[in-house]
């Protein structure tokens, strides 16, 4: 997907390989999977370092042209969405990414201007899909963990970047050091670089004190879909039963088959994207993204000019 607005083409998170730039607005792989080496982005110095991480590709960070701006979006470490400011058209344009209004200790809050043009990520379409306050939810995760630790070992599946370092951070608010996998480790890195206290411990790491951590009750964190597999291994390694949970907005539709889920989510449900809009007073509204046709519909059906963007736009003639 891209955009064409000024004397750019932008692609929106590598997905269009027609342009003269390249918007990535963070560092998921369902983001960056275009990610070439050597290729230039317009992204925080952060989700380069992510994806280099990930990808083990070398990029090049883009000069920021003085129309545009990469405003905070409070998904993960760097998200950012873009905005632009068209002096040669009269209007402004903002493409949001994935996003979130509720404030994630391990990403930087969300910043909003106003634009003429929202481009709308579309995760959560439905308006029955309420989040609960996040406080409570991250209260709920460290009661649940400080009961089962008591009887035996705790391990949370969950996305190896972004939400695997919120509940590293979630626990160590009330002093556990959890014990993650490789690939989190390796990720822990570069939030531990930018400025992300976390506290944990890897079989992996060479100075880590894995050992003595695992030969009392503790929590791990791994891929969710490493999730089932290890548990039982460990049950039977240490003879202990094993808590499985999961931390996701998915919670509030699905079941995963673990012991607990709790309804944590990076992204904004419906009523947060009626709050974005609100403060963002758009004359015009896409939803991009799979569910991109429900969340067009029920965004008009809430009093905004919506309409589904499902594959590219010319901005250079639109008429507000």
């Amino acid at each position: 997907m891209s955009i064409g607005i000024d004397n750019y083409d932008i692609s929106l998170d590598l997905a269009h390989t027609v342009s003269n730039l390249s918007f990535v607005s963070h560092a998921h792989s369902d983001h960056t999977n275009r990610a070439k080496k050597g290729a230039s982005i317009l992204a925080s110095v952060e989700t380069k370092e992510l994806i280099e991480t990930r990808k083990g590709v070398g990029l090049k960070l883009a000069e920021i042209p003085t129309n545009i701006k990469l405003l905070d979006s409070g998904h993960i470490l760097g998200s950012k969405q873009l905005y632009i400011d068209s002096p040669e058209f009269g209007y402004s344009v903002v493409y949001t990414g994935d996003y979130q209004m509720q404030r994630s200790p391990t990403a930087s809050k969300i910043q909003i201007n106003q634009a003429d043009v929202a481009i709308l990520d579309s995760t959560y379409p439905d308006p029955n899909m309420v989040f609960d306050p996040r406080e409570e939810v991250i209260e709920t995760i460290q009661y649940y963990v400080n009961r089962k630790i008591e009887n035996g070992i705790v391990i949370f599946g969950a996305y190896s970047l972004g939400k695997a370092q919120e509940l590293i951070s979630v626990v160590n608010q009330i002093g556990i050091t959890p014990v993650v996998s490789k690939g989190i480790s390796r990720l822990n890195g570069v939030y531990k670089k930018f400025g992300i206290d976390l506290k944990f411990e890897s079989v992996y790491n060479s100075e880590s004190n894995f050992e003595q951590l695992v030969r009392n009750n503790f929590v791990g964190i791994v891929e969710s879909s490493r999730l089932q597999e290890l548990g039982r291994k460990l049950s039977s390694i240490y003879n202990k039963r094993v808590f499985t949970a999961v931390a996701t907005g998915w919670a509030k539709a699905f079941r995963f088959g673990t012991d607990v889920q709790f309804a944590l989510s990076d992204h904004a449900d419906f009523r947060q994207s009626v709050e974005y809009l609100q403060a963002t007073s758009p004359k015009m509204v896409y939803a991009v993204g799979k569910e991109a046709k429900m969340m067009a519909s029920n965004l008009s059906k809430a009093g905004y000019n919506a309409n589904p963007l499902v594959t590219s736009a010319d901005f250079r003639n639109l008429s507000l």
